[in-house]
């Protein structure tokens, strides 16, 4: 019978330490609370330029997550009537160790088709704040 050599020793310890983390993060992963769901600021958001009425309409936002456990989960996008919309970005927060470090994003939202002229966009923070932007559409 061979002998386990001390690498080989070491080896094996280090996968069956591997092996009983990721057995207890499952655990600890199925008694989690559920992730819940904020709305997050942005930054700035980008505009581009030359839709018509036929094209899809996109904005590009971008901002800061506070810290690892936020994820991004969309925007919602709410027609006050033809030509002023409000966008609210959402990330959900999972619960647990997290990483304590700023996260940059950019995300791109949706608009859809827009009538032509002038839409004013405003982009909703958590807090009340927000930020207009204008987008021409011919």
């Amino acid at each position: 019978m061979k002998k386990m050599t001390l690498i080989n020793r070491v080896a094996a310890a280090f996968v069956m330490t591997l092996a009983f983390t990721a057995i207890n993060a499952q655990a600890a992963g199925s008694q989690q609370p559920p992730a819940k769901e904020v709305t997050v600021g942005i930054n700035d958001a980008y505009i581009p330029g030359g839709f018509d009425s036929e094209a899809d309409a996109y904005v590009v936002v971008n901002g800061i997550f506070q810290n690892g456990c936020y994820h991004w989960n969309g925007a919602e996008v709410k027609n006050v009537d033809t030509y002023h919309h409000e966008i609210t970005s959402k990330a959900l927060v999972s619960q647990g160790l997290c990483l304590m470090v700023l996260i940059p994003f950019q995300k791109e939202v949706r608009l859809g088709h827009l009538a032509s002229g002038d839409h004013k966009l405003k982009f909703v923070n958590g807090d009340g704040t927000y930020l207009e932007k204008t987008m021409k559409v011919e």
